[in-house]
């Protein structure tokens, strides 16, 4: 038993190891690691899973009783419903190495679905359009509308995925490149100078010049716009193919989102990492320049070598530093930044059956669809929807999408009962007062009216179809998820000026900070969000290097490709 008590013998060695360490004999006060990790969503257990599997002595601290952030699954409502609340629809499966290096699926049981229709838009018309995982039936269901357009998918579809494979994808993981540098290296290519006019271009232009018919323009400006792109905006045209190609490669996670954060703790603390939950931070310790530790709220003290911060900007150096310790130059461009002018207003429904979409008499494949447009009869509804926010109006002439996920994974509901979620982009600062968002009758009134949308493409949702509801408005995901800013859902807008080398900034970019043994590893850094797991996977690249520590995990082919091109 090596010293082990009585009874412990089925103790597993992860669990011997955390209670051997020294932290359990330190005085109740103070605790010391090498690494403090504040916020436990996916980006700061990324980094605690990288950081901790290096040899670190590594804790995450979260104000919230489970970790997970924005990756979670709940019975809201009704027991054996399982409403992913936030996250459902996870882009860079394909690509990110983080599955692979942490084995998250040949040991913890993560398991993906990758549904072979992605998207469906249905019109009132009762026609329907699909995307699907394979590119012939998505020409062969464009063709139904325009040839011409079905050609220019396909073109468009292969370019992206070249630019994804060689390019898009390994930028992603790794720090990124001044401006000036990447357009070099895009001479070096083929499709440089292509990318780099898509980038002058806005994703209206983009779906003008591709596509002529009024049903196809509106699906495809759709899946560009909807994690935040302003169909009216430049500068971010490296973004469109990317959007382009993922509309094609969506993944849901078996059993709920959450799987994968229950994954990632998991390999956390099977490598002796330290949870230290729920607790608030009270301030983060800088002394001449240099960060020592962290204070918790009713904790202890946490002295460590490097923290790594997965909060926005403005919490991290204006609350938890205070504008003391920083420059005024750094403290201006942190009050600078802009919060996204949407978020999401969503209704997750406890339902007797499925949907019944009128589209899906002349097209059954509709049915099988992991994500619905609908509301979006042609490509101008969308672009009078997103003015609507920007005037802060929510009315009657919406559109969103919405998912059920029981299709494709029967798990999430008890059985013969099925689960739904409308997704519809909703102003913070809406013109009633954002006090409202947090009323439910207010919110109920809301909930009822994109119901109705629902109900005119599929006449069986309703009253009696659906057992339950649980609402969550842009105020409902500031109080939830604090780093979410004004419901901010990428913890900033994506901007030129709020991107790539400039994202959050030019001092914070490649995940360091002005503060020594500060890091930033949360969304508003590079490379963003939507669940892509790259900040956290980066703020561990620069925390292992600049503590000398050996990075135990390969350079993923992808990047190794790209940099023997000379692309990144």
């Amino acid at each position: 038993m090596n010293g082990w008590p009585k009874g412990t013998e089925k103790w597993s060695e992860a669990t011997k190891k955390i209670l051997s360490y020294p932290w359990i004999k330190e005085s109740p006060g103070k605790r010391e690691f090498d690494v403090v990790v504040i916020g436990g969503g996916p980006n700061g257990l990324t980094a605690g899973c990288y950081l901790a599997r290096a040899g670190l002595k590594v804790v995450i601290v979260d104000r919230r009783t489970e970790l997970g952030g924005g990756v979670m699954t709940e019975e809201a409502r009704q027991g054996g419903f399982k409403h992913n609340v936030h996250a459902i629809y996870f882009p860079m499966i394909d690509y990110a190495p983080i599955y692979k290096d942490l084995e998250l699926e040949a040991n913890y049981n993560l398991k993906h679905i990758y549904p072979e229709v992605q998207f469906a838009i249905s019109f009132l018309d009762g026609s329907s359009l699909c995307i699907y995982s394979d590119v012939d039936k998505t020409c062969k269901s464009i063709e139904k509308f325009s040839r011409k357009d079905a050609a220019s998918y396909m073109e468009m579809f292969l370019k992206s995925k070249k630019m994804m494979d060689e390019f898009i994808a390994p930028a992603t993981y790794v720090q990124p490149s001044l401006p000036l540098e990447q357009v070099k290296k895009f001479e070096k290519i083929a499709w440089g100078k292509e990318i780099m006019e898509i980038s002058e271009k806005t994703p209206k232009e983009v779906v003008d010049e591709l596509f002529e018919n009024e049903k196809v323009k509106s699906l495809m400006l759709y899946t560009l716009c909807m994690w935040g792109l302003d169909p009216a905006q430049s500068g971010l045209g490296y973004l469109i193919p990317l959007y382009f190609n993922r509309a094609a490669n969506y993944r849901l996670v078996v059993h709920g989102s959450h799987n994968l954060a229950q994954a990632l703790m998991k390999f956390f603390m099977d490598h002796g990492g330290k949870i230290y939950s729920p607790y608030g931070i009270k301030r983060i310790i800088v002394e001449n320049g240099t960060a020592k530790g962290v204070e918790l709220d009713d904790g202890p003290l946490i002295e460590a070598k490097a923290i790594v911060s997965t909060l926005d900007t403005h919490q991290t150096f204006l609350k938890y530093i205070g504008e003391d310790k920083l420059e005024k130059n750094f403290v201006e461009s942190i009050r600078a930044w802009n919060w996204e002018h949407w978020s999401l207003f969503t209704v997750h429904m406890c339902l007797e059956e499925l949907p019944n979409f009128i589209s899906g008499k002349s097209n059954p494949d509709v049915s099988k669809a992991f994500i619905h447009v609908l509301g979006y009869e042609k490509a101008d509804d969308f672009i009078n929807h997103y003015e609507e926010i920007e005037k802060g109006e929510f009315g009657g002439n919406l559109g969103f999408n919405c998912s059920f996920p029981t299709v494709h994974d029967p798990s999430q509901a008890p059985p013969d009962r099925h689960t739904g979620v409308i997704s519809c982009m909703a102003p913070y600062d809406i013109n009633e007062g954002k006090g409202k968002w947090l009323r439910i009758k207010f919110k109920e009134e809301k909930a009822n009216m994109l119901i109705n949308i629902l109900n005119k493409y599929a006449p069986n949702i309703t009253e009696e179809t659906i057992r339950d509801l649980y609402i969550s408005s842009p105020a409902d995901i500031e109080n939830k998820y604090l780093d979410m800013v004004k419901g901010s859902i990428k913890q900033g807008q994506y901007n030129p000026l709020q991107m790539g080398y400039n994202r959050p900034n030019p001092e914070c970019s490649q995940h360091r900070s002005p503060i020594e043994g500060l890091y930033m590893g949360g969304s508003c850094t590079y490379p963003g969000g939507t669940v892509i797991l790259g900040s956290g996977y980066l703020a561990a690249d620069a925390v292992c290097e600049d503590l000398g520590v050996k990075k135990w995990w390969p350079v993923p082919e992808i990047v190794k490709k790209a940099r023997e091109k000379g692309i990144i």
